[in-house]
């Protein structure tokens, strides 16, 4: 902000991109902090999820996802489990 009014206090369009990104990010963290910190939403609530996994309605693992092909390409590894699951 101290640079876009010091150096260029008429460059109108920075300002307003300027504004907005600092308004995305305030929307953002207010979010975050309804979402206690959390990134995304939880899909199933931890104590459905975990009463899952000890009835064995539900298996834990790990996501492992190949960045260069990562729209084909990814595993999942269960724990326990020293194989892999595709898929």
């Amino acid at each position: 902000q101290n640079y876009l009014d010091n150096f260029w206090p008429d460059l109108k369009a920075a300002h307003e991109l300027f504004d907005s990104i600092l308004q995305a990010r305030r929307e953002r963290e207010s979010e975050s902090q309804e979402n206690n910190g959390k990134e995304y939403p939880e899909h199933l609530p931890v104590e459905i999820l975990e009463a899952g996994i000890k009835s064995g309605r539900y298996m834990q693992g790990t996501l492992n996802v190949n960045k260069h092909r990562a729209q084909l390409e990814a595993f999942v590894r269960l724990q326990g489990f020293g194989s892999k699951e595709t898929g």
